[in-house]
């Protein structure tokens, strides 16, 4: 398992993004069962469709929310389930420019996906447990 980010989900679906590239070939080997199924944290869903309808427009971000419900590579985390243990881990996490969303991205994975979390986001880089891909 790995957690997705939504750096890497907004890379993969708009062309003009500088790891578009990048997020294509990981999004391809994801595909094609490498890390068996993926974690799709609510809060990631709901970042993915507001960035890409700033960035893209409106129709893409449906579509993507729509396509990535629809996943069979992807189960759903909803928010109720990992509030408290990532407000713990937000807490705890201090000044490293981490998120309430990463927080709760790095539980998880630390949780539930052997700590692999695919991202661009370099807060991410360093932390214990935790490895980054692409």
């Amino acid at each position: 398992m790995i957690v997705l980010d939504t750096s890497v989900l907004v890379a993969w679906m708009n062309e003009g993004d500088v790891h578009h590239a990048a997020a294509a070939a990981f999004m391809e080997r994801f595909l094609q069962g490498e890390w068996e199924e993926g974690l799709l944290l609510e809060y990631v869903f709901l970042e993915l469709v507001t960035v890409l309808q700033m960035r893209v427009d409106h129709p893409t971000a449906v579509a993507a929310g729509d396509a990535l419900l629809r996943a069979r590579e992807l189960l759903f985390v909803p928010a109720s389930d990992v509030f408290l243990p990532a407000l713990e881990t937000f807490r705890s996490q201090g000044d490293r420019g981490l998120s309430f969303a990463d927080a709760a991205i790095l539980t998880v994975a630390r949780k539930s996906a052997g700590g692999r979390v695919a991202t661009f986001d370099g807060a991410f880089r360093g932390l214990d447990g935790i490895t980054v891909l692409p």
